[in-house]
């Protein structure tokens, strides 16, 4: 896996730890993450970015950022995600890459 760019770790490294939350793998977050897998969004390979993606579905982030242009910020992907999320009733996910949402220079 590559790293995020200096600039972006940087800024992530910025933020104020009492504005961080963890948040826990539940059997809820294994099972839409296995309903990526069985509907082929992504390869099992994929096991880990589909976690993620539940994840963030699971705890209605309003925003998923991320630099894997692969296996989660991929407009196939994307749409895959999100038709598995509405098939069963949880919200669509905007999944987007850093540049999309940072306003910072080069």
């Amino acid at each position: 896996m590559t790293p995020a760019p200096k600039k972006v770790r940087e800024l992530a490294n910025q933020i104020p730890k009492s504005q961080i939350e963890f948040i826990n793998i539940t059997e809820e977050t294994t099972e839409l993450a296995e309903q990526y897998l069985k509907e082929n969004v992504v390869g099992t390979t994929s096991q880990a970015d589909c976690i993620h993606i539940a994840l963030a579905t699971l705890s209605n982030a309003d925003i998923l950022v991320s630099w894997n242009f692969k296996h989660i910020v991929n407009v196939n992907r994307i749409r895959g995600y999100n038709a598995v999320n509405y098939k069963y009733g949880h919200k669509i996910l905007e999944i987007r890459t850093p540049r999309e949402i940072l306003d910072y220079e080069d």
